[in-house]
């Protein structure tokens, strides 16, 4: 009997003993090496990054528009323009320089002869000769005592420029930042960039498109490794709303705001043309897309399109080919054998049949990569800038374009059409039926990821 005791305590301990075992904290997928418990948090992040990589993005809505008015019509404008700024700006005077021996010199020159402020915005800058002209004209300014801001994205350019030509620059005095950092904990941003490129030179010249400050867009066109683009030289009130664009980035990177004299001075007439701005911006109602859909809609005799990396939306197939099949002189020019993201055009090529046999026509240029994004609607109005026609620029890239509603304008971008036409080849439905079953197969992949190509 005195045992009893004992061995109640006994069972009691073992009971004790066999609960605390069978703790969770005690089992052996908890009890992990510091390499597998690494992988796990490597792991755990991929799956909650892949979503916001993939799945954060502007809404952005179908149109399927009649022929209800017309580009002359004084509703046009104000019906493209509606989800960004409909009131057009007048007094304006605007260039097109073509490629890097015209555009590169006219840029380098504004910011040499700079008297009070700098503000650079791109999307692309190389550690080569192209690109450290750039970064010393602008700390040249900087140490000259002017107020110079630069602002790069965090991909298209992080990879590309040295750390050592970004030191020089904030040496030199330069205020220096990139666009959505890749080392930033805000995975959210990682596939966000911006796409836009735009120089303010004292507030009063303005300079905008697509091209990236590289070698490849250097020269003429003249070899494969030169590339075809254009960009815009603004003078007048516009270049106030450049500036405000410019300002919309950099103070949401730098926290700070610009403001007074040297930076929006007061801008009177220089031309006649009237422009407007389209700037699109995060988790909002995606700007081009609507004017590009009134501007399809709205043709009556000629819709011309160049761009670089042309995958478009099911609507856009719909308005093209509709317009088309009532009279339109609908063609569209995209790169040929030149092309530096192959896996998009062959994202976009499975619209070529739609297309193709609702009368649009193709052309694709031959001598280097086109790098160009613009439209041309009956002469009149005109939209150049970073916008593809694509998913990813309406719904992910931060793009920025300009709108020109001018006959005279609109004459001299269907002019530099046609003198790409001339050294281009046209992409007959032929062709598209006889493609290769490994094109076929490549399509068929890189379709699902059209947006993020």
């Amino acid at each position: 009997m005195a045992n009893r005791p004992h061995r109640a305590r006994d069972l009691f301990q073992e009971m004790a003993r066999r609960r605390r075992s069978d703790h969770w904290l005690n089992t052996h997928w908890w009890i992990l090496t510091l390499g597998e418990w690494i992988g796990l948090v490597l792991a755990l992040g991929a799956i909650v990054s892949l979503p916001c990589i993939l799945l954060i993005r502007r809404h952005t809505l179908e149109y399927h528009l009649e022929h209800t008015f017309a580009v002359s019509d004084p509703e046009f404008l104000g019906s493209a323009l509606a989800m960004s700024d409909p009131v057009p700006i007048e007094g304006n005077a605007i260039e097109v320089l073509q490629n890097g021996d015209e555009y590169f010199p006219a840029m380098l020159d504004a910011i040499r002869a700079a008297k009070k402020t700098v503000n650079f915005e791109a999307y692309i800058v190389y550690s080569d000769e192209i690109g450290r002209a750039f970064c010393e004209a602008l700390s040249e300014r900087a140490r000259a005592d002017l107020e110079v801001r630069v602002l790069l994205d965090g991909v298209g350019s992080s990879w590309s420029l040295n750390n050592s030509d970004v030191q020089m620059m904030k040496r030199a005095g330069c205020k220096f930042t990139y666009y959505h950092p890749t080392h930033s904990l805000r995975v959210d941003r990682t596939n966000r960039r911006s796409h836009r490129r735009v120089l303010v030179v004292d507030g009063r010249i303005a300079f905008t498109g697509g091209v990236g400050f590289a070698k490849r867009w250097g020269g003429h066109a003249q070899d494969k490794e030169h590339w075809r683009d254009v960009q815009l030289r603004v003078r007048g009130p516009l270049v106030a709303k450049l500036q405000s664009a410019f300002q919309q980035h950099w103070a949401k990177t730098s926290g700070e705001e610009l403001s007074g004299a040297d930076q929006f001075p007061g801008l009177t007439a220089a031309g006649n043309l009237k422009a407007q701005i389209v700037s699109s911006h995060s988790f909002s109602i995606a700007p081009v897309p609507p004017v590009q859909a009134v501007a399809f809609a709205a043709a009556s005799r000629r819709i011309w399109i160049t761009n670089a990396y042309c995958t478009p939306t099911p609507d856009q197939v719909e308005l093209l080919t509709k317009a088309a099949r009532r009279g339109v002189d609908v063609r569209i020019m995209v790169p040929g054998e030149n092309n530096d993201q192959p896996l998009t055009k062959s994202a976009g090529r499975g619209a070529y049949g739609k297309l193709l046999e609702g009368g649009v026509r193709i052309f694709e240029y031959q001598p280097t990569m086109i790098h160009i994004k613009s439209i041309v609607t009956d002469t009149l109005f005109s939209m150049i800038g970073s916008s593809n026609l694509d998913p990813r620029s309406a719904e992910i890239n931060e793009e920025l374009d300009v709108v020109v509603y001018d006959r005279d304008f609109g004459r001299q971008m269907e002019e530099t059409f046609t003198q790409d036409l001339r050294q281009s080849r046209e992409y007959t439905l032929e062709q598209f039926r006889r493609r290769s079953l490994w094109e076929r197969t490549v399509e068929w992949l890189a379709y699902p990821f059209r947006s993020q190509l």
